[in-house]
């Protein structure tokens, strides 16, 4: 009887939380995927540009392979009515942003947007700070799927607040609505971004090169090449699972500064940490070598592996590296990277990846997409430079 009355209260109890709450919580349950326009176009976006890109990630098999976002970065709004509503750019997005979501909807993707908790966004627009609800409640009615929201422009903002006010006006704004914190890991979104965010951003700006750190605009901080970015994700691996993510910032894949290999680098090491697969490159003309490394599902299914545990490194001599992360089932994938400028041969000891060390195991070449056989205690591979070879390893 006690048991059953208890049964009661608690369904009384699921009835009475609002809906979007329950969702709310298995948003982002793996990592997101999907396309965002700065990293090729900046400032330089139009509903044609979002209606085209979303025609794309049709015709292109992504949306197959599990993209979904389709989203708009800084410069689609212009200024704010009398009422402080927010305004689209009236030359650029004529048609206004909710036929544009819809839009995106009807070819089964969903919708993203962007905006910033300063006075203004990034590239000097009207930001969200003092009108979170009202803006919240403009995008549940567009609607919008994802929110990127920057730290441009805050002065002495207190991040966790900033981050946390925004978030209860979209939990009040009554849709599920994917959170991504841009903070750029200043005050270490990790240790606070769980229950606030769905991903956050733990370092500056990427930019589409090998390695190796740049001012962006004077005055600013750096951006990053994309082996800095992977050396600051080593040791946050905690604190990212579902519904919460490591933010490495979006993928370079595709934008012409790194190499075809090093391209395979880079979507193998997002992969092995969990990352949101943001593409960041012109999907409407994209080579053949470009779609097969962003719709590869086997390096995808890595990534959006349930379990949900970011990879880390676990061995390194010098240029040579393994990054690993253990997967649902109890197998593991591992990345095998050659930082260095000439071939070499790389090993990965089974005792790195928590496995006894005389086990067998079957090993998977996920490029290749070839079974290279049983191997005991190790597996060594000869890896090209600035490349590497991505393997899952099931016992």
């Amino acid at each position: 009887m006690k048991l059953a009355r208890i049964a009661i209260l608690l369904a009384v109890a699921a009835f009475s939380i609002p809906q979007h709450l329950f969702a709310q919580e298995i948003l982002a349950a793996t990592p997101p995927m999907g396309w965002n326009s700065w990293n090729k176009f900046q400032c330089n976006v139009d509903e044609n540009l979002i209606r085209q890109t979303a025609d794309a990630m049709v015709k292109s098999g992504m949306k197959d392979a599990g993209y979904q976002y389709v989203v708009i970065d800084d410069c689609w709004q212009t200024a704010r009515d009398k009422g402080g509503n927010i305004i689209a750019d009236p030359e650029h997005f004529p048609s206004g942003i909710k036929a544009l979501a819809d839009y995106v909807h009807s070819k089964g993707l969903k919708f993203g947007i962007y905006s910033d908790a300063g006075e203004k966004t990034c590239a000097g627009r009207p930001a969200s700070r003092g009108h979170e609800f009202q803006d919240a409640r403009q995008y549940a009615a567009w609607g919008v799927d994802y929110l990127k929201y920057d730290w441009c422009n805050t002065s002495t903002q207190d991040a966790r607040g900033s981050y946390a006010l925004m978030r209860d006006a979209l939990n009040a704004a009554g849709r599920p609505i994917v959170f991504s914190l841009c903070e750029w890991g200043t005050a270490k979104p990790w240790l606070w971004g769980n229950g606030i965010g769905n991903l956050w951003r733990t370092t500056g700006d990427i930019q589409d090169r090998w390695a190796g750190r740049k001012e962006w605009k004077p005055g600013d901080c750096c951006s990053n090449g994309m082996l800095d970015i992977v050396d600051a994700e080593d040791g946050l691996e905690s604190y990212a699972g579902p519904g919460h993510w490591n933010d490495p910032d979006m993928l370079e894949v595709g934008n012409g500064g790194m190499t075809l290999p090093e391209y395979h680098a880079h979507f193998s090491l997002w992969a092995i940490l969990a990352a949101p697969l943001i593409s960041g490159n012109d999907l409407r003309d994209m080579k053949p070598e470009i779609q097969e490394i962003l719709t590869n599902k086997e390096v995808i299914a890595v990534d959006q592996d349930k379990l949900g545990r970011q990879g880390r490194r676990v061995r390194k001599d010098g240029d040579l590296e393994v990054w690993a992360r253990p997967l649902e089932g109890g197998n593991r994938s591992a990345v095998l990277l050659n930082r260095g400028t000439v071939e070499k041969s790389i090993t990965v000891k089974w005792g790195d990846l928590d496995y006894p060390g005389q086990m067998s195991a079957d090993v998977r070449d996920l490029w290749q997409k070839k079974d290279l056989g049983k191997f005991k205690g190790e597996f060594s591979a000869p890896v090209a430079p600035h490349s590497a070879v991505m393997i899952t390893i099931k016992p």
